[in-house]
């Protein structure tokens, strides 16, 4: 394959776009990979077809390799399935939806676990048609609130997804370990940095559940990673050690102590100590227990549930974390005191969260016998020695405080949490029977009774894919593609435009027919200096200068990566791309 710059669909810019908010976003625009459509949409133009391409054939080769089998389902999707799954309402305002001439809703793919299940039930009979996985590279629909950074977080996207089949957990857990470890060769592949996270399901439901997170800074996934072991989690999915319970009935009785101007934590430890409140000093924020009012609101059910979540005072609310404990329901700060005078701002406590029929759940380190300085449920007032078990009783515990670093880790003694960003490029989950459930998958078994598939789902973001590689592999000049995936081996370019670029077209065809894919830069309405500039955009990984050395029968080799460049005899160029058969000598 030659391309000629020429002619290509090409166009690079000198400055970075308006819109471009990460690397990947500006270089890819400007390198001319990709073109903006519409909010969340790009064109994908020749040079960025190329890259997709290569990291979908890197994708599907080791899915192939696993015995997954190639299906392609519809993207335009009726809603039926959908609705017997609950993931019609449970997915709201995340999917597109719309009705056919007849009124008949369908809703653009997210995700095709539904698919997978019904296709199973119409063509598998017999335990003998199992294991099997089936797996597809298609377009995905998401209605992003916020489409942003490019190809990092859009409304159609490309994706590969799996679905596999096994009659037991056994059968399960081995589909598991097998598309994690052809999720680590793809990556490995790739030239990405990344590490496997404990991670929660989400709108997949399911047990086991683990998220591939490509390092970056500019990733929207926080996830925490243990300095003593190889612990590492997903912010969301981080569990809290709890200190072992003791005896409510060993602290004093709660008193309650007259608190003006203290509607912060802030303000509350600095009066605590001016006052020594329970004759003790010392107070600091970890001894104080913060009430956070939230409304939750559930798919399919027009008005929002309080609740009230306790946590020590040193931290803030997650509402992520949150998110992830109560899917499907969503989860929003609640601020409507003036109708719910019951609830005082600032000076909420836990005491009468039973009394008034009002869900309270504790952060895991609130447990029976911990005392705390908390709200009296008056203005300008706040108790002491409030003790879990005896004067509250949580209805549970939720992991909904923020994570920080230095946390110890849940996995190891004396280990400590240390806080990471980076970008979701894919995700495993043992799903178990809900979707089988869902639409009553049943097979014979070997002993004649009706036996009930278990799925897994793995997905990877192919699209998404392009641009993590591009956010790890880029310098201030441009793209640093690693040779798996980058649009052309080659990059040539001429230096001048008598003798040079003649011989750039001619090497050109000689390298396109050794088998490598080539990008000649036969452009003459340029100088040599915009050339360079594009090269390093474009970010192919070698370069050949043909320049004023070409009579004397030598070429300069440049590498993206290393900056290396070396002149070389022109004989000599095909074989230190490839290991091929020198160039003929009737080539110089």
């Amino acid at each position: 394959m030659m391309l000629r710059m020429s002619t290509l669909l090409l166009r690079t810019l000198r400055e970075d776009p308006a819109e471009a908010e990460v690397p990947s976003h500006r270089l890819l625009l400007r390198a001319g990979y990709v073109r903006r459509a519409a909010p969340g949409g790009y064109t994908w133009l020749p040079l960025g077809k190329l890259v997709l391409d290569r990291v979908t054939e890197v994708v599907r080769a080791e899915m192939t390799a696993i015995g997954g089998q190639e299906v392609h389902f519809p993207a335009l999707l009726p809603a039926e399935p959908y609705r017997v799954s609950g993931r019609w309402t449970e997915y709201g305002d995340d999917i597109f939806t719309l009705a056919d001439r007849r009124g008949a809703e369908h809703l653009l793919g997210p995700t095709h676990e539904e698919l997978a299940a019904l296709l199973v039930k119409d063509l598998f009979t017999s335990y003998r048609d199992f294991p099997v996985t089936l797996f597809q590279v298609q377009t995905k629909f998401r209605d992003e609130a916020r489409p942003r950074a490019g190809l990092l977080r859009g409304r159609e996207f490309l994706m590969k997804d799996a679905y596999s089949f096994d009659l037991d957990e056994a059968g399960l857990a081995e589909a598991y370990a097998r598309h994690r470890a052809a999720y680590q060769r793809i990556f490995d592949r790739l030239g990405l940095e990344y590490t496997v996270v404990t991670a929660m399901s989400g709108a997949m439901g399911g047990s086991a559940s683990e998220e591939f997170l490509a390092a970056t800074p500019v990733g929207e996934d926080s996830y925490v990673a243990c300095n003593a072991c190889d612990y590492a989690a997903n912010t969301e999915a981080v569990t809290t050690p709890a200190p072992p319970a003791t005896d409510p009935d060993a602290h004093p009785a709660a008193t309650v102590h007259d608190t003006p101007d203290t509607p912060t934590i802030a303000t509350l430890v600095e009066l605590a100590n001016a006052r020594r409140l329970g004759g003790r000093d010392g107070w600091t924020a970890a001894d104080t227990l913060k009430n956070v009012v939230l409304a939750v609101r559930r798919p399919g059910v027009e008005e929002a549930e309080l609740l009230v979540i306790g946590v020590p005072g040193d931290r803030e609310v997650d509402l992520k974390r949150v998110g992830a404990a109560l899917h499907p329901a969503t989860v929003t700060v609640f601020d409507d005191f003036a109708d719910r005078p019951e609830l005082v701002r600032g000076y909420l406590g836990p005491q009468i969260m039973a009394k008034l029929g009002i869900r309270y759940l504790v952060d895991p380190r609130v447990v029976p016998g911990t005392a705390w300085l908390t709200g009296a449920n008056e203005p300008g007032r706040h108790a002491v020695d409030v003790v879990c078990g005896r004067d509250f009783i949580p209805d549970g515990t939720i992991e909904a405080a923020e994570v920080r670093a230095g946390d110890p880790c849940p996995a190891c003694p004396g280990g400590e949490l240390t806080m990471r960003r980076g970008i979701e490029i894919g995700h495993v989950f043992q799903l178990g029977r809900r979707f089988t459930d869902a639409f009553t998958v049943d097979v014979l078994g070997p002993a004649g009774k009706p036996v009930r598939p278990l799925m897994g789902c793995y997905g990877i973001g192919i699209s998404r894919l392009v641009a993590t590689i591009a956010e790890q592999h880029h310098d201030d000049r441009g793209l640093c593609w690693p040779a798996a995936v980058a649009p052309c081996d080659v990059h040539l370019v001429a230096a001048g435009k008598g003798p040079q670029l003649e011989a750039v077209l001619d090497l050109g065809g000689r390298l396109s027919a050794a088998g490598l894919r080539v990008l000649v830069d036969d452009r003459t309405h340029v100088s040599a200096g915009v050339k360079f500039t594009d090269a390093e955009l474009v970010g192919i990984p070698r370069t050949v200068v043909v320049g004023r050395r070409l009579a004397d029968g030598y070429v300069e080799l440049r590498d993206r990566v290393r900056g290396d460049r070396t002149e070389l005899p022109l004989v000599e160029l095909t074989s230190a791309l490839t290991g091929l058969s020198p160039v003929p000598s009737d080539l110089v």
